[in-house]
This record gives structure tokens, C-alpha cells and sequence, in this order.
């Protein structure tokens, strides 16, 4: 990637945005994080690029501007505007049964109490609807937040950073449709694999395998000639090495090689997730962003209207919560306060709540591995963070790359 504007003439200190890269150099001097990729837009122009430190820390590759990362849940949005692609063509309306697309959802039975061997459950009162997929209130867990019984049972059935062996997505979601909700769908917030049954939805309605449908009708009309649910042979020399902080608590959570997890985005995986399959780069996911940026179109491709652009970026908690209130307290890849929550993505509802520098109505969203990205409409502003490191909640990355890139702004 290469600046395209003057930061001055965009309202930008330079010497400030320096500051970006000072600081996150110290992550990487520090050995914490292997090395890291950033890009800030502003108006539809970069205007801030850097790399520093190592794809690959063990043989010595540097971050480049073409390296390939694993974007884990920043797959999440992009599942979502694929859906509303459909959404747009009527293929199917907000408020309708998920049951009504995938028989496996009829009949769901929600958690009530007991262990996860012999829980007691109860009927669902108010069914599944497609909104909830898109919003994380489905009622839906991730096997990885240990903190649910029904958290167990998704580890039983084979979910916790992985999938099954040989389980496609159809099969996956079947499993998840067999296994107790946390609560009845529209009543809290729980971050979850949610966004996989929404990536089934669209085979469902589609017809097309979602890497055919993301590949055909996302990646190239948008030039995202990088992005794809594995590296295959001709991007593994530039995809980054996966890290880990050091579990010795002596060794200060330097970053330690995680190839066990890593070296799944090596071949073509059996189950196609929407919610973090993919593997992409900076230029891609930047190109990604603008186009939401656009409110749906970019280089005269226009993938959404406006109007539904604008309706993702919308809180679409229940009378208008914040996450702090309606959400469980337990991880999820944004801040609860001052944050709501929109289809794909969050939503900052009050700056000030945030206690981070932001502005009304940004969307945003990040992955597992440390990587973050936001769209601000006001400050007509994208940013892109990318690194490989898990779990996200390692280092506080995201609101300090936030607040450098605000404190930045003199215009």
C-alpha cells in the first residue's frame, strides 16, 4: 500500500501520527508482538501506512505491505454484508424464522439450570429470527468463553478453537441447532458463533457455497484479490506465523509460535466459517472498509445502497441498550460501555461512555489475533490494525491505536 494524500491537507498532524508507530514499535522491541501492519484513511485516502517487526519471527520475514493475515471474526462483517446482499434482492426479511431456512433451529430448547451433562431446559417462547444472527442475540455460545454450562457442551461436541474433524458447515450448524440456547433469542447479548449459522443462511438462500458466493459477488467486484478462506500456494510465503503470549508467567507474555492453531489456514478447511475464516490483507480489508465508507460502493461497484449501510451502522439493541446493559459480561472483540451493537458489527452510541476517543455511529469490529478495524461516517475516517497474535484481549491494542490516531486530528 502507498500514501495517497498529504495528512496535513486532511487534517492531520504528521508528527503526531508518528506517534502511531513509536508506540506500537514498542510492542514489538518488547517482544510482545511478532510485528504489525496499519493503515489510516481518511476521506477515501490513505494518508498513514507503516509496517514494523516480523511475519515471521523464528526465519527472520519481515511485515510487508502485501503480508497475509488471519482475520479471524473480522470475517464477521463481511459474512453480514453478504447476507444483506440478499436481504436487498428480498430474498428473505429481517424478522423471519430462522427455522424457516434450516429445519435443524425448529423446536429449540433454551437453558434453564443444571450441569452440562444433565441440564434443564425449556421451550423457546420466541423463535429464532435471522436479525438475531446478525446481532449476536440468537441465544447461540462460542465453546471458548468457559464461563456457561451450554459453553461445555459446545467443548463436548467438538467447538472450542476448532470444529469437528470433516464437519462442514451444514453439519456444524445442525450440532449448534441440537444444543441448548443461553436464553430466549432477542432478550441479551452474547457473543457467539452466530454469525456461522448466518454464513449457512446464505448457502441456504443462495444456492452457492459461501467462498463462492463471498469470492463472486464481494471479493472480486471489490478487487480483494487476497482474501479467501485459506492461503493457498501462491500466498503462504506471505502469510504471517501465528503467536501466542508466553504462558511462563517469567517470561513476561513475550510472543511464543502457535503452529498447532496456525497452520490450519494452510489448506482448504472442511467447514467455511462466516464468522472467522478468513485470511486476508491489509490492502483488501482496507478496500473493505471503504467501500462501507461509501455507504456500499467503491470504485463504481456498488455492492449495497445506501440506505442499508446506514441501517448496519445502527444500534439494533432492543430500545436502543447499550452492550453494558443488555450484554452478558464476558469477552467479546469490543468495550461494552457506551458501545451498542448493529448488524455485523458495533456501533459507539456515546463517545463519552467509551472514555476512548471515537465518534457517534462508528462501526467496527476485530479478530481473535489481535487485529481491529473501524469506520467513522463523521470523521469520514477507516483505520486497520493487523497482527497475529491470540487471544485479542492480550493487550489493550485497540483503544490505544484509537486514541493515537484521534489525538492526530488538528483541523
Amino acid at each position: 500500500m502507498k500514501i495517497e494524500a498529504d495528512a496535513h491537507e486532511l487534517g492531520f498532524d504528521t508528527n503526531r501520527l508518528a506517534r502511531i508507530s513509536s508506540h506500537f514499535q514498542g510492542y514489538v522491541d518488547q517482544g510482545l508482538l511478532p510485528g504489525w501492519q496499519l493503515v489510516v484513511s481518511r476521506g477515501g485516502q490513505v494518508v498513514y501506512h507503516d509496517t514494523y517487526g516480523r511475519r515471521d519471527i523464528e526465519n527472520g520475514l519481515p511485515i510487508e505491505s502485501d503480508s497475509v493475515y488471519r482475520i479471524y471474526s473480522m470475517t464477521k462483517p463481511i459474512a453480514t454484508v453478504a447476507a444483506m446482499m440478499l436481504y436487498e434482492e428480498g430474498r428473505f426479511k429481517l424478522k423471519d424464522e430462522v427455522a424457516s431456512f434450516i429445519p435443524s433451529f425448529a423446536d429449540q430448547r433454551v437453558y434453564r439450570s443444571g450441569a452440562s451433562t444433565n441440564p434443564t431446559t425449556e421451550g423457546i417462547t420466541s423463535p429464532m429470527q435471522i436479525w438475531h444472527l446478525m446481532t449476536h442475540t440468537s441465544g447461540l455460545t462460542y465453546g471458548f468463553l468457559n464461563s456457561h454450562p451450554v459453553d461445555a457442551m459446545y467443548r463436548a461436541a467438538g467447538f472450542e478453537w476448532g470444529n469437528p474433524p470433516g464437519a462442514d458447515l451444514e453439519a456444524c450448524t445442525d450440532i449448534w441447532a441440537g444444543l441448548p440456547l443461553l436464553f430466549q433469542p432477542g432478550s441479551e447479548w452474547n457473543y457467539s458463533n452466530a454469525t456461522d449459522v448466518l454464513g449457512r443462511l446464505v448457502e441456504v438462500i443462495s444456492g452457492q457455497s459461501l467462498d463462492v458466493f463471498m469470492r463472486e459477488r464481494i471479493f472480486e467486484p471489490l478487487g480483494m484479490t487476497d482474501t479467501a478462506f485459506f492461503a493457498d500456494a501462491a500466498r503462504q510465503e506471505r502469510l504471517g506465523a501465528l503467536y501466542i503470549p508466553d504462558p511462563d508467567p517469567a517470561k513476561g507474555k513475550k510472543a511464543m509460535r502457535m503452529d498447532m492453531m496456525g497452520n490450519a489456514a494452510l489448506s482448504e478447511p472442511a467447514m467455511l466459517s462466516g464468522g472467522g475464516g478468513l485470511v486476508s490483507t491489509a490492502a483488501d480489508y482496507h478496500r473493505f472498509t471503504q467501500m462501507l465508507l461509501n455507504r456500499g460502493e467503491l470504485d463504481g461497484v456498488r455492492l449495497l445502497g445506501t440506505r442499508t449501510v446506514e441501517y448496519m451502522a445502527t444500534n439494533h439493541l432492543p430500545g436502543g441498550a447499550e452492550l453494558a446493559q443488555f450484554g452478558r459480561p464476558l469477552f467479546s472483540e469490543t468495550d461494552f460501555e457506551g458501545m451498542g451493537f448493529g448488524l455485523g458489527g458495533s456501533v459507539v452510541i456515546d463517545p463519552a461512555a467509551t472514555k476512548v476517543l471515537s465518534s457517534k455511529g462508528e462501526f467496527a469490529w476485530g479478530g481473535a489475533a489481535s487485529t481491529a478495524f473501524w469506520v467513522d461516517p463523521v470523521e469520514e475516517i477507516t483505520a486497520l490494525f493487523l497482527t497475529q497474535l491470540l487471544p485479542s484481549s492480550t493487550h489493550p491494542i485497540r483503544p490505544e491505536f484509537k486514541q493515537l490516531v484521534y489525538q492526530a486530528l488538528v483541523d
